[in-house]
């Protein structure tokens, strides 16, 4: 039930990087807000400033939500609206606010989403993986033992696998998962999405460690890793295969008839086939 009186509970997204996409209402939202509970109020007031915004501030991180919860809730039912942000996207994925907003709505306070950016979302779009169905893993143990053994978890999953991973940890996160989920699976890495030096990699997972093994520039920031689910791993596999058919057939039959026998071979459908062997003909 709605608390009488009770003020309002703003989520809001903020921009990942370029701050064009915070949107005219977050703008809004914050302007119009007695209190922005924050992250980091250093990143935030930079933020504000940069809209001319003065809006009051609060520190509310994973070190100090347990002790701040009480504080802005009573000030909620109060009559005041606050506004809660992240550093960076939708707050509470992967962010600090669960327990305000638990809280909140417990306490019937209105919570009210202000949508906008989000680094897995904006990673899945445009990943060329399977969207339909996706799991969001969030970010896996540091320890090498414990990632390794919740990747063994996840290797018979069949949706798109996304995961978030600081940069200082990104090449053993990535070996460990083309060695636990295998070397062959297909990938993504998605790095400073919507900044100047945007990065979108794709490839199988070992391709994409030696990858990066051998960027001379220092990745920043955190990645979005999506890696595609098993049954998507197989289909890939299976289309590697048939085409090194194709190819070893097209070394010594014309190309209607190598994709007839290669998808024959294979089990792959002869139509693309036949369309992947006029490309292999045409670059020669």
């Amino acid at each position: 039930m709605t608390k009488h009186g009770a003020g309002v509970l703003y989520v809001v997204a903020t921009p990942i990087g370029n701050l064009e996409d915070l949107s005219p209402r977050a703008q809004r939202v914050m302007a119009e807000v007695q209190l922005i509970a924050a992250e980091d109020t250093r990143h935030t007031r930079a933020l504000l400033a940069h809209f001319g915004l003065r809006t009051s501030l609060l520190a509310l991180h994973d070190h100090n939500e347990a002790e701040c919860t009480p504080r802005v809730l009573a000030r909620l039912l109060a009559g005041e609206s606050v506004a809660l942000v992240s550093d960076a996207g939708t707050p509470l994925i992967s962010d600090p606010g669960f327990n305000l907003v638990r809280a909140a709505r417990g306490a019937g306070v209105i919570v009210s989403p202000v949508p906008g950016p989000s680094a897995l979302i904006a990673a899945l779009s445009v990943s060329g993986l399977p969207t339909d169905r996706f799991v969001f893993e969030g970010f896996l143990p540091a320890r090498p033992a414990a990632r390794r053994t919740r990747l063994a978890e996840l290797a018979t999953e069949t949706r798109t696998l996304l995961f978030y991973e600081a940069v200082h940890r990104l090449q053993e996160a990535l070996a460990d998962m083309a060695q636990t989920l295998g070397a062959e699976r297909a990938a993504v890495i998605a790095r400073e999405l919507t900044k100047v030096h945007e990065t979108v990699s794709g490839g199988t997972l070992s391709e994409l460690v030696t990858q990066l093994a051998a960027d001379a520039a220092a990745p920043k920031g955190e990645a979005v890793i999506l890696v595609a689910g098993t049954a998507q791993a197989q289909s890939r596999a299976a289309d590697i295969e048939a085409e090194r058919v194709l190819r070893i057939l097209l070394g010594e039959l014309p190309t209607k008839q190598a994709a007839e026998l290669a998808a024959r071979i294979s089990g792959a459908r002869k139509n693309p086939l036949y369309a992947k062997a006029l490309e292999i003909a045409a670059r020669k």
